[in-house]
């Protein structure tokens, strides 16, 4: 499985999966000694005790740091540390927006950390101060440096990476076998009304007379990681008939009247063998319908194919269960044995409004289906050193 380009370490840990997977990571082939007579089990229970949305892992060898959105970070972003991907250590702040030089000064979203060449690279949402129409959705993506994983983080120019002409977040960076870096990122619903059978059918039960929708696009990314190569192409955009697999599920938030809104975002892309795989999240980010399904391709620019068996995360609530709000994923990766998880924000009873952390098992079986083992709030079991790192 190729699919980053970050020289690492794997290490022995069980089910949920140590070895994060960098969507922009080059796989090592080293593996550390597996002692199996040092290991032993322990047991944990989702949801994490981390209050994050869009969670992102990165594996630095020995520790693991988690980003997110929120975590207590003022106008940027914070960071948490562990040793076993269960027992999770505030650290800092780690980068800080809204300053006097900022290009950025609101809204801090989605951070996804990768360490290329010694050096981290923090790629993330916010709102761009230069608006000269006053616009009430200005969101960007930036990109900051750092020489270590808790920062601090300084922006690598002053400005966004770039400017497609409408806001956009959630940005997941790929690299290919061929050592071509991608870009992916979801333009907002903000000002995008668009017509589908979905949109008339709200309109005649008097819901809503427009629909508007984000769209997810991929772009060529510049190997320093400071422009975008070529024009990016649109890959995913919810269902435009009533009839397609995938538009009930997709347009829960305006079948249940929450929201005149449709959503494709944070996606985030990966390979297997010659097939890549794009997971994407639908619905209302603070509703319960926010679900995630996954399309596939033979290029990392499309054309992407939606599952039929979408969606593969989602509340279950309906049935006995107490989790709502999955969605917002990345993906772990343990080739030492053959395991990959999901690590998704979601919500229960008890953490109310507040989006928490989850990870459960996944799996892409023979025939290429990508199945999600959760969401699970039940023990789960992991496997430990004696010593109590992974």
């Amino acid at each position: 499985m190729k699919h980053g380009i970050f020289n690492k370490i794997f290490i022995l840990i069980g089910l949920i999966g140590a070895t994060s997977f960098y969507s922009c990571k080059k796989q090592a082939k080293k593996h550390k000694e597996n002692k199996m007579a040092s290991i032993d089990t322990i047991t944990y229970k989702n949801p994490l005790n981390v209050k994050f949305g869009d969670p992102y892992i990165l594996d630095d060898g020995d520790t693991f740091y988690l980003y997110g959105t929120g975590g207590g970070a003022v106008d940027g972003f914070s960071v948490y540390a562990s040793k076993n991907l269960i027992d999770w250590k505030y650290e800092n702040q780690i980068y800080q927006g809204n300053k006097a030089d900022s290009w950025c000064i609101s809204d801090f979203w989605a951070p996804e950390c990768y360490k290329v060449n010694g050096k981290y690279y923090l790629f993330y949402s916010a709102n761009w101060r230069h608006n000269p129409t006053n616009e009430q959705e200005n969101f960007h993506i930036g990109v900051a440096v750092s020489d270590k994983p808790t920062g601090p983080f300084t922006d690598l120019k002053d400005g966004p990476l770039f400017e497609p002409g409408y806001p956009v977040i959630d940005a997941n960076v790929f690299q290919d076998s061929d050592g071509k870096y991608y870009l992916y990122y979801s333009r907002v619903c903000y000002k995008h009304p668009v017509e589908s059978e979905i949109q008339e059918w709200a309109k005649k039960e008097n819901l809503f007379e427009e629909i508007e929708e984000s769209w997810v696009y991929g772009v060529e990314l510049s190997p320093d990681f400071m422009s975008v190569i070529g024009t990016p192409k649109l890959l995913l955009r919810p269902p435009v008939k009533l009839g397609d697999v995938n538009a009930e599920w997709e347009s829960r938030s305006v079948t249940s009247k929450e929201i005149n809104r449709r959503w494709t975002e944070g996606s985030f892309t990966f390979k297997k063998d010659s097939t890549y795989y794009i997971m994407y999240s639908a619905n209302y980010y603070a509703g319960e319908n926010y679900a995630v399904g996954y399309a596939t391709s033979t290029s990392p620019l499309g054309p992407f194919i939606k599952s039929s068996n979408n969606p593969v995360l989602e509340k279950n609530s309906d049935k006995g269960g107490d989790v709502t709000g999955t969605g917002h994923n990345s993906v772990l990766f343990l080739d030492s044995i053959g395991k990959m998880y999901c690590v998704y924000h979601g919500r229960t009873t008890e953490t109310g409004e507040k989006r928490v952390v989850f990870i459960d098992e996944m799996e892409i079986l023979p025939d290429g289906t990508l199945k999600v083992l959760g969401p699970t709030t039940e023990p789960q079991n992991l496997l430990i050193t004696k010593e109590g790192q992974l």
